[in-house]
């Protein structure tokens, strides 16, 4: 056999090397309910340990390879608390992968105890010369920063955590220091099935308490995502994400500004995250209109009166300098919409382009932006609302109209309600407007279905370019 220079024969497999190991340590989170919220048991270390004289949750390591992490916890709350804790009440909380400002790392287990025997108290004074209960979201100072890392992800509900110090960072808890909230990295779970990501169920509990139960609420098309809360004391809110950042700031924006004029017509935001996309807003009573019995002039007139509201919930603005957004996107739609399209459709819908373009501006409202009755709600005393205004904006106050317009079809005298409680009619330009983003619209609407796999909004796009095309010029109103 051949030998390899300085090592062993071909072939032979390599050397092995020792696996990295990390030492585990395990935490208890004692929990009660306080006059003020949650609370639990924290000890300040003494003597020559570690961090001393900084709180700390009453923890330590495994005695070895007989003790589970579950026997572990149990024996340091007697030994430090005197608290006696049975196996079927413990719950593992969170995990903490730590690495000090030495350099050392470890991994630490923080289960939660909320039922228990005894009354704590310090039982090992030489390394423990304090020991009190305090508010989860008020902890003391100064804290072992390793020990705070794993409570804040323990109250923002994830089962993890990533807390690396870096050499020459303090080993107390020191808030308001942004480097290190950069050392903690809060770690998500997977998402519960049906139900909404931890990320946004935490948000959504910090808005309104603890949440009983999510059921899915999204409408059944891609790029929905709503859930309906209901809260372990009660109340029913409504958690929604947003597909991307521009409909999150819209929404937001008429909530907070033009919302409140609908007063009770409309939800309210309860809570609003930028990074998540997210919000949650109350629950208003009632049944969408989309596929109700047929609307009657009281609904209409009601209808108008609603949208007259929200257009004047702020003050108007001048004409905007730019065309309409759909004079500038109609061909898009249109070739989206082609395959769908009846002969001469096409040619018509080029017509009403060339006519919007060659319209004066009209003057901007705040607008819904997707006025539809799926979006409308009646409630059993017949009291109305408004939801979803994700599409929201200044526009020509036409623009609802535009969306309303199977409301009325075929019922001049639905339209005529509508306009009684709108509180005036349309000025000649403004029809103009509408009789051509009308047409743009339901194309609009064929291309947007197709797309989204939405048939209900296609072929309430084709039903209204048929009707259009039948309408005389002058008459698409009705």
């Amino acid at each position: 056999m051949v030998s390899l220079p300085n090592g062993p024969y071909a072939g032979d497999p390599p050397p092995r090397r020792e696996r990295y190991a990390l030492p585990v340590d395990v935490h208890l989170i004692l929990r009660r309910d306080g006059g003020k919220g949650p609370e639990v048991l924290l000890s300040r270390r003494a003597g020559p340990v570690y961090a001393s004289g900084l709180w700390h949750l009453p923890s330590g390591h495994l005695d070895g390879p007989h003790e589970d992490v579950v026997e572990g916890v149990i024996r340091e709350a007697a030994e430090e608390t005197g608290v006696v804790v049975d196996r079927a009440d413990v719950a593992l909380a969170t995990t903490v992968h730590h690495r000090s400002p030495h350099g050392r790392a470890r991994i630490g287990l923080f289960f939660e105890v909320r039922r228990f025997a005894g009354e704590p108290a310090v039982r090992e004074p030489a390394v423990c010369d304090a020991m009190g209960w305090y508010p989860l979201d008020a902890l003391p100072d100064p804290m072992v920063a390793y020990c705070r890392a794993g409570l804040d992800a323990y109250r923002a509900g994830h089962p993890g955590a990533v807390h690396f110090q870096h050499p020459g960072d303090p080993v107390p808890h020191q808030e308001g220091d942004g480097r290190q909230r950069a050392r903690t990295r809060l770690l998500p779970g997977p998402s519960p099935v049906d139900g909404p990501p931890r990320a946004l169920l935490a948000f959504a509990e910090r808005g309104v308490g603890r949440v009983a139960a999510a059921e899915d609420a999204s409408w059944a098309r891609q790029g929905s995502d709503v859930w309906r809360l209901t809260g372990a004391a009660g109340g029913t809110w409504y958690l929604k994400r947003h597909a991307g950042a521009r409909p999150h700031q819209r929404e937001v924006t008429a909530y907070r500004q033009w919302v409140p004029a609908l007063g009770g017509r409309a939800p309210q935001l309860v809570a609003a995250d930028e990074d998540l996309r997210a919000i949650v807003v109350t629950a208003v009573p009632g049944s969408p209109l989309h596929g109700a019995p047929g609307p009657d002039r009281g609904l209409l007139r009601a209808i108008g009166a609603l949208t007259a509201a929200f257009h004047a919930a702020a003050p108007p603005r001048p004409p905007a300098a730019r065309p309409s957004p759909a004079a500038g996107t109609w061909e898009l739609h249109l070739d989206a919409a082609l395959p769908h399209l009846a002969p001469g459709d096409a040619a018509f819908v080029r017509a009403a382009a060339e006519r919007l373009a060659g319209l004066a501006p009209l003057g901007l409202v705040p607008t819904h932006g997707d006025l539809h009755l799926r979006n409308l709600l009646r409630s059993e005393d017949g009291a109305l609302a408004v939801i979803d205004f994700e599409r929201s904006a200044y526009a020509p106050a036409v623009r609802d109209w535009v969306r309303l317009w199977d409301a009325w079809a075929h019922r001049p005298d639905l339209h005529e309600a509508f306009r009684e409680g709108y509180g005036r009619p349309l000025t000649g330009l403004e029809e103009e407007h509408l009789a051509a983003e009308a047409v743009l619209d339901a194309v609009s609407g064929i291309a947007y279905g197709t797309a989204q796999g939405d048939p209900e909004v296609v072929e309430r796009g084709r039903r209204t370019l048929l009707r259009l095309r039948a309408a005389p010029r002058g008459a698409a109103a009705d």
